[in-house]
């Protein structure tokens, strides 16, 4: 970081160091994204293999097993839904972080978009 004569760093240093925790952030709102979206996506390919060997069972018989596997697959379509939620309300508010910044300071802007 470059230090101007009176001792204090530059501002344009301040905000690109903004501006890189920020995508960090967002970067990290992505990766979670994208586990919500895997999360979400395992108990749709679990009843889908269970529906494709349907005729091999009967469900009065699996029923026992069906019943908590159905409900651990609710548990996860839960945590998939509000994990990608998240995610996208993270990824706009740091959208708008930036573009605010990028706003207030127009000489940085073009480093920016």
């Amino acid at each position: 970081m470059s230090i101007e004569t009176d001792g204090l760093p530059k501002l344009d240093n301040i905000i690109f160091g903004e501006i890189e925790v920020l995508l960090a952030e967002k970067r990290t709102a992505l990766a979670s994204l994208r586990t919500g979206i895997a999360v979400f996506a395992l108990p749709l390919s679990v009843l889908s293999a269970l529906i494709a060997t349907s005729r091999y069972y009967r469900i009065e018989k699996v029923m026992p097993l069906l019943l908590p596997l159905m409900l651990l697959n609710l548990g996860l379509v839960v945590l998939g839904t509000w994990l990608v939620f998240r995610s996208i309300h993270r990824i706009r508010h740091f959208e708008h972080r930036i573009k605010e910044l990028s706003e207030k300071y127009r000489s940085l802007a073009e480093f920016i978009e």
